[in-house]
């Protein structure tokens, strides 16, 4: 199979806040579906599927007729995840591979297209992913929304659960940008990625993606203007339901 985009989108079944969620019912479909549904209608990704180790999780998929595939139940990650179920597509070196969380199911599919720019232009750029200007108050402080700063080049210089930048000098105000778990690498760098030991900063902070800066390599930061809500609880999931039915909005930045 050769394809230059792929998006493969890793999901377990076992979580510590939310035990299956990839198949919470939303609206009438488990939540992996609408991951799925929307990455098919990114134009720029001409195959996507599902990478998991629960059967349940792969039984699903299958039955709203998507792709799915099975992997081992030892990865430390899902990027782990996604290398092992990309081995089998028979890609080029330089192919282009998307990583959709499953648990992000309002995502705007023109986030494929914002998140690989910087792979399309550059062919030297090995990894990339999306930040978004928080404009709600309460994720600036909130450890489950990962905060990024990054240089002038657009290039991440640090990820954290905690608030970055700190202001010292309080007649000072900041710009603060949390990152979206929507990522695109080149596939070699996915390979060499993965066989990465596990890097100090990104053990403490329990963010895979330090483990790319810690290790010397460079990930592009794109600016979205669309809010991306990561489901990591009940309540979480009942936010997007109310999204979904008109009743909320995500927050997104008007273009």
């Amino acid at each position: 199979m050769k394809r230059d985009i792929v998006c493969i989108i890793p999901s377990r079944y076992e979580s510590s806040r939310f035990p299956g969620k990839p198949l919470a019912d939303l609206c009438g479909k488990p939540m992996i579906q609408h991951v799925y549904e929307r990455v098919a209608r990114a134009a720029a990704v001409p195959y996507v599927a599902v990478a998991t180790d629960d059967q349940r999780i792969f039984d699903a998929v299958r039955k709203f007729g998507g792709n799915a595939v099975m992997t081992a139940a030892t990865h430390r990650s899902g990027t782990d995840r996604i290398a092992e179920a990309v081995r089998s597509l028979h890609l080029s070196a330089d192919a282009i591979v998307v990583n959709i969380q499953g648990d992000q199911p309002i995502f705007e599919p023109v986030q494929v297209d914002e998140v690989i720019a910087p792979l399309v232009a550059d062919p030297a750029a090995t990894m990339s992913t999306l930040i978004y200007k928080i404009v709600r108050p309460e994720e600036i402080s909130h450890p489950h929304a990962v905060k990024v700063v990054f240089d002038a080049e657009c290039n991440a210089l640090y990820f954290s659960r905690s608030t970055i930048p700190f202001v010292r000098d309080k007649k000072l105000t900041a710009d603060y940008y949390k990152h979206h778990g929507i990522y695109a690498y080149r596939l070699d760098f996915l390979d060499v990625f993965t066989r990465l030991p596990e890097g100090r900063l990104e053990k403490l902070e329990a963010l895979e993606q330090l483990r790319a800066l810690e290790y010397g390599y460079k990930i592009k930061v794109v600016i979205s203007p669309h809010d991306s809500v990561e489901v990591d609880n009940e309540q979480e999931l009942d936010r997007v339901r109310r999204i979904l039915q008109g009743m909320e909005s995500t927050g997104s930045i008007s273009q």
